[in-house]
């Protein structure tokens, strides 16, 4: 059985027993959370597709971890005329595992 949600403004195909890495949420490690915005259900050939939720489906999820993912490098330059400009950004995240899927 799958799920698709959607949390940090991203949308995300799950299933029971996977860890995924999301935008980061205000949690203590080892909590659980349960998300109420699911967008489709799916076990099988059968799919279950909200407009725009599936009405009454949950996906249970347990903290990990936080941290940031590896520096991305951001390079601005305007050639001949002596401007460049160096910048870096590490995004923070959340390390999910994926627990049970109710629809």
């Amino acid at each position: 059985m799958y799920a698709v949600i959607k949390t940090g403004g991203k949308q995300y195909r799950v299933a029971a027993g996977e860890k995924i890495k999301v935008e980061q949420i205000a949690a203590d490690v080892g909590q659980e959370i349960v998300f109420d915005q699911v967008l489709a259900v799916g076990s099988g050939a059968e799919l279950k597709v909200g407009t725009p939720l599936v009405s009454g489906a949950t996906v249970s999820v347990t903290v990990l971890a936080h941290g940031k993912h590896d520096k991305v490098t951001i390079f601005k330059m305007r050639r001949r005329k002596h401007y460049q400009k160096r910048q870096g950004h590490r995004q923070q995240f959340t390390e999910l595992l994926i627990g049970a899927i109710s629809a």
